[in-house]
């Protein structure tokens, strides 16, 4: 049975259960194979790794960190093709054609309140909309669906203001009482992404182009959370549908609808005829008929398809199959900056690593640039921070541990645990990336007079085992979803956020008051201040320890004009062409 849309509103256990299940479940499926860790003898890996906004009118959110967003890299031969498309803006493009897009693994499901896949997200967001829309460098909330907004003088009340012109696929218009039915379902559909509203308390409607949403506190994070693919909109009243049927061939006001899905090998979108948006030329949007994700487990296979023409768009190639493609005439090699951080995570309930400066010993002892070659060959940045230079308010200056052996033994040898002790890393079984991490942190970490065996665990066994903080040390990593710090904030340090601090019992009523006080705060300027402190304290605390920033990996036939991933995954067929 379908979840009642209509059940009770979250309180505070519900939410850290909600928000529990969702990192647990997105850490799951956010696992799209090895990431470019390709065949990597370890005897080589070692060597590598042993070497040294206030109240009024609005129409943009969030705010830019200290520094910017890294942009698209393109390594094939040829003139980048992703730079010129903004989410806010079209270039012109020639109508007509298919893309097949080949990747290793099949959606699964398409009920957008709970689905966590992003084989899915990334499909149904060519479908729904949203009010608002993360910019195309993730710094930043930009008006969709609604054109502006207001925001009250006590920060509890926001007024959306719909845009003109916007039809469902179907031809009937998106008014406010289809938003209102959105926000209600997604805020009350237990299960899934019910937390990313947990500070709704009201939406309503008075009139067809007016939404007004209550929230229960001011929350600086609302207009990003609104971006959220979660809340795309949606007809009322499933358009005399049940939520099931619904949402076995959904709608919505997006450039495609729904094709053919044979799962388990492709999926087909079809071009939406009725789609509001045109061109800076004023030509009508999406200029494709339609696009095909098919389902091709085999690396190579995928490559193959890409050189011999059959496939346009490789997602998610093995950073290891990247170099044969340099210099090719029909593919490039585009790293889109992605918002995924990979992190060493120590559980806190344990003795030695409750000491802060076992920890601190502990990153220490990882060499980042050496994973950084060896695992995704060259092509992320060591991690200096929780967040990542891809969100709003990153600090490029947080002062996080950096490779020093030195430094390393300095900070054991200042713990209670001064000539070392003995614990056990739990690896996610066949996951190479996960191995290849343990080995080389068992070996830096003997140098410390640290025992650390490995043992293999089944990743769903893994998952439930750090959920239940029965491990010692582990890898994991976070991807965002939403263009604002606060998502992961709330999994990071504050206890209702669910989770136990990402599964290590951190507990630092500093950071805690640190993440309130950001929630609450719209000066932009402000914000950056708090977060810049909460980000040097967790580093301080080396509750985690930041591995590699790493992008996102496509091959993009030279034929595909204005194709863009965001750093949150996202990508917009919309406004996507072919030149032949």
């Amino acid at each position: 049975m379908a979840p009642s849309v209509n059940g009770p509103d979250l309180g505070a256990n519900s939410r850290e259960e909600a928000m529990a299940r969702h990192e647990l479940s997105r850490r799951a499926m956010l696992r799209f194979g090895l990431a470019g860790v390709g065949t990597l003898g370890l005897s080589g890996l070692l060597a590598a790794c042993g070497s040294s906004g206030t109240g009024g009118t609005s129409t943009t959110g969030g705010g830019a960190g200290t520094s910017g967003a890294p942009a698209a890299t393109e390594t094939g031969s040829g003139a980048t093709n992703t730079a010129a498309v903004t989410s806010s803006s079209a270039t012109t493009g020639k109508p007509g054609g298919s893309i097949n897009l080949v990747r290793a693994l099949d959606a699964v499901d398409f009920d957008k309140t709970m689905v966590f896949s992003n084989a899915s997200i990334w499909v149904y967001v060519n479908i729904w909309e949203t009010l608002t829309i993360g910019s195309a460098d993730g710094t930043k909330v930009e008006p969709w669906l609604a054109e502006s907004w207001e925001q009250s003088d006590d920060k509890l009340t926001w007024t959306f203001h719909l845009k003109d012109g916007v039809t469902f696929s179907d031809g009937s218009p998106m008014t406010a009482a289809d938003v209102k039915f959105t926000l209600d379902e997604a805020s009350k559909t237990s299960g899934g992404w019910e937390f990313i509203n947990a500070a709704i308390d009201t939406v309503t409607a008075p009139d067809d182009k007016t939404v007004v949403v209550k929230t229960k506190y001011p929350w600086a994070p609302l207009l990003a959370d609104l971006a959220c693919p979660s809340n795309g909109i949606i007809p009322n009243k499933y358009q005399g549908k049940t939520k099931e049927d619904f949402y076995k061939t959904p709608f919505g006001t997006g450039p495609f609808v729904w094709g053919n899905w044979d799962k388990g090998k492709s999926l087909t979108l079809k071009k939406n005829a009725k789609y509001w948006r045109k061109d800076a030329a004023g030509q009508q949007l999406p200029y494709l008929d339609s696009v095909t994700w098919t389902v091709v487990p085999d690396d190579n296979t995928r490559g193959l398809q890409m050189k011999g023409g059959q496939a346009e768009i490789d997602e998610n190639p093995p950073y290891s199959s990247l170099d044969q493609f340099k210099g090719d005439p029909a593919v490039d090699v585009v790293l889109f900056p992605s918002t995924r951080t990979d992190y060493i995570m120590m559980n806190e309930k344990r003795e030695y690593f409750a000491d802060v400066n076992v920890r601190r010993a502990v990153s220490y002892a990882i060499d980042r640039e050496g994973l950084n070659k060896t695992l995704l060959y060259g092509n992320g940045t060591p991690a200096n921070s929780v967040l990542m230079p891809t969100v709003p308010f990153y600090d490029k200056n947080t002062p996080g541990q950096t490779y020093d052996m030195a430094k390393a033994k300095a900070a054991l040898a200042a713990s209670k645990f001064p000539n070392g002790f003995t614990c056990t890393y739990s690896a996610s079984s066949g996951d190479a990336t996960d191995a290849a991490v343990a080995q080389v942190l068992q070996a830096s970490l003997k140098e410390l007079g640290i025992t650390m065996n490995i043992t293999n665990v089944d990743p769903s066994a893994l998952h439930d085992a750090q959920n239940k903080l029965d491990y010692d040390i582990s890898h994991s990593y976070w991807t965002m979803d939403i263009a604002d710090p606060d998502e992961l904030v709330q999994f990071a340090v504050l206890p209702e956020g669910g989770g136990h601090s990402f599964e290590t019992n951190y507990d630092s009523p500093e950071a805690q008051d640190l993440a309130k006080q950001a929630e609450r705060e719209f000066d932009p300027a402000k914000r950056q201040e708090i977060y810049s402190k909460l980000q040097a304290v967790m580093a301080n605390d080396a509750f985690l320890a930041p591995l590699y920033y790493q992008p996102l990996p496509y091959l993009v036939s030279k034929k595909v004009q204005g194709f863009l991933v965001k750093p949150t995954g996202l990508y917009d067929f919309g406004v996507v062409s072919l030149t032949a």
